[in-house]
């Protein structure tokens, strides 16, 4: 087992960082340098760990989501005090909402200045304790090795999400007289599993059941395990945003995603459904919207890692707190004989007809089948996951729980560092693009094989679409009245621009070879009367779902 120990030149608490953060696997860091971090970049410089130069802390934020997002595994991200690792902060609180595990990495002056209103001193550590599993303030050197080593466990154990470690920089520059061994890998929690036979109990008497797939599915890496037993029960599978892959689009049971944009199949099944089981979901307000009318007829299995998260909005008949992972694969090993009679009695699966919807399945012929697929939030997000066809998990990156603008990008540019052999396709707004805009520098000069897509309907199109629906077509700031020259500002960064129309169809764009391994950006024109259909009227459940283009058209 390897260990360290004092030697006439001891290292510094720097030079012990990027050891430690070696050991755990990490090969790349995502940041900007400043003062109060500069012992540590000097120490990463010959470390062997890569850098990646972002324009934006928040950028930078967002690339270790990308990365994280899709491997399932801790990645790094740093910025230097003060406004640095205030920039920070909107990265890390999408990450928190949508379980993302990351380290988060912050200079702080000097110990002996905290206190004092010290240039860019910021007590981020306060800041940040609500929008992280754990904010921890470095004060000796030698209590290094065990922060980063639970920090790393942290991030991943039980709900993953992102630990905050602030380090003074006179705590960096200190020598490091302790001793460091190896982290031994944590052992896996408790699970109750004998709940499993009350849900093959209940399933016996169901005759409409149905599998909501969330998020937990992918965390838990087990979409598999879950094919199989939706398989053999021929229960119908629908998914939330962040389930999006847990069921191939195209196999027969998987219905699509429910909520408030969701397809009729999957909504029309959660209305009618007599059982429903919730595997690793958060009944968030966008999937259930009025919680009293929610599957009214449904009995409520909840099954999450986090008990925090059971009864909490809609209360479960079964509410079973485990890990989804090892229950999930335990209930696959007790499967009872193959059921005779299919389960899928009152499912439409009815689709609304769509322009949006059409370019996007098109276009996605014209991709990879293994592309990795980032959106940022708006209508854009919502046609991709209505319509671009999924086959894995973590092949769709998207803001869920903060729904954040200016994620697609960076998300994009970590995840394609991650997968260097995959093409990563970044669906965007301009109101989106526009937040994170910067990092098209970042993209031009690694070089990454990112084709963006800009559906351009000149304004922020889902609060647009929202006034003409619910606010009598108030149209208050909603819309932008000098048009940018988006494909103009790509070239600028060295990045090779074509541009489109959706309404040209995607026939259009077969003349471009779609493979070559290069920054791409499509400039597509979208109207902005082409609206996100259906959609869950405020204040009401899903059973009261609005055809937007047939009212819009009236």
């Amino acid at each position: 087992m390897k260990t360290h120990s004092p030697t006439s030149q001891p290292i510094t608490g720097a030079q012990l960082l990027m050891e430690l953060l070696k050991q755990q696997g990490i090969d790349t860091i995502f940041g900007i340098p400043g003062g109060s971090i500069l012992p540590i970049y000097d120490a990463m410089h010959t470390s062997g760990i890569r850098h990646v130069l972002a324009r934006h802390e928040q950028g930078a934020g967002f690339m270790a989501q990308g990365m994280a997002r899709s491997t399932g595994k801790p990645a790094v991200c740093m910025a230097t005090s003060g406004p640095g690792a205030v920039n920070l902060l909107t990265a890390i609180s999408d990450a928190y909402s949508d379980s993302v595990p990351l380290i988060v990495i912050t200079g702080q002056v000097p110990l002996t200045l905290m206190g004092t209103a010290a240039f860019q001193e910021v007590d981020v550590v306060g800041m940040s304790r609500t929008i992280t599993k754990r904010s921890i303030l470095v004060t000796d050197v030698n209590d290094l090795p065990q922060i980063i080593h639970d920090a790393f466990r942290l991030a991943t154990e039980g709900r993953p999400g992102p630990v905050w470690i602030d380090i003074p920089k006179d705590v960096q520059l200190a020598p490091f007289t302790g001793h460091w061994r190896a982290p031994q890998p944590a052992m896996d929690g408790l699970t109750d599993f004998s709940s499993i036979a009350r849900v093959q109990e209940m399933l016996t008497r169901s005759r409409r059941p149905v599998i909501i797939a969330g998020n937990g599915i992918i965390i838990a890496n087990v979409a598999d395990v879950l094919q199989q037993i939706a398989v053999h029960y021929r229960i119908p599978v629908l998914t939330t945003l962040h389930g999006k892959g847990a069921m191939p689009d195209g196999h027969p049971l998987n219905l699509g995603m429910a909520g408030m944009h969701g397809l009729a199949s999957a909504n029309d099944a959660l209305n009618t459904a007599d059982l429903v089981i919730a595997l690793g979901i958060r009944f968030d307000d966008r999937l259930t919207g009025n919680v009293q009318a929610f599957c009214p007829d449904a009995k409520i299995v909840h099954v999450d890692i986090h008990p925090v998260q059971l009864n909490r909005i809609k209360p479960a008949h079964l509410a079973i707190c485990a890990d989804l992972g090892l229950w999930l694969t335990a209930w696959a090993s007790l499967l009872p004989p193959a059921v005779a009679k299919p389960m899928m009695a009152r499912v439409s699966t009815i689709e609304p007809d769509d322009v949006a919807g059409g370019w996007l399945r098109a276009f996605a012929e014209l991709m990879p089948a293994d592309a990795i697929v980032t959106t940022d939030v708006g209508q854009h997000q919502m046609w991709v996951a209505q319509y671009y066809p999924l086959s894995s998990p973590r092949s769709l990156l998207t803001s869920g729980g903060q729904g954040t603008m200016g994620f697609g990008l960076p998300a994009a540019i970590g995840a394609a560092i991650a997968h260097p052999h995959r093409k990563v396709v970044c669906f965007t707004g301009d109101g989106s693009l526009m937040m994170n805009i910067q990092e098209l520098a970042t993209l031009a000069e690694l070089n990454l094989d990112i084709t963006i897509v800009l559906m351009n309907n000149e304004g922020l199109g889902m609060v647009r679409q929202q006034q003409q629906l619910f606010w009598g077509e108030r149209l208050a700031a909603s819309e932008y009245v000098q048009p940018t020259r988006f494909s103009a500002i790509a070239q600028a960064f060295g990045i090779h621009t074509m541009e489109a129309s959706m309404g040209d169809g995607v026939a259009a764009l077969t003349r471009y070879d779609w493979m070559l391994p290069q920054p791409t950006f499509l400039h597509l024109q979208v109207d902005a009367d082409q609206l996100v259909s259906p959609i869950m009227q405020p204040g009401h459940s899903i059973n009261a779902m609005m055809d937007c283009k047939r009212v819009y058209e009236v």
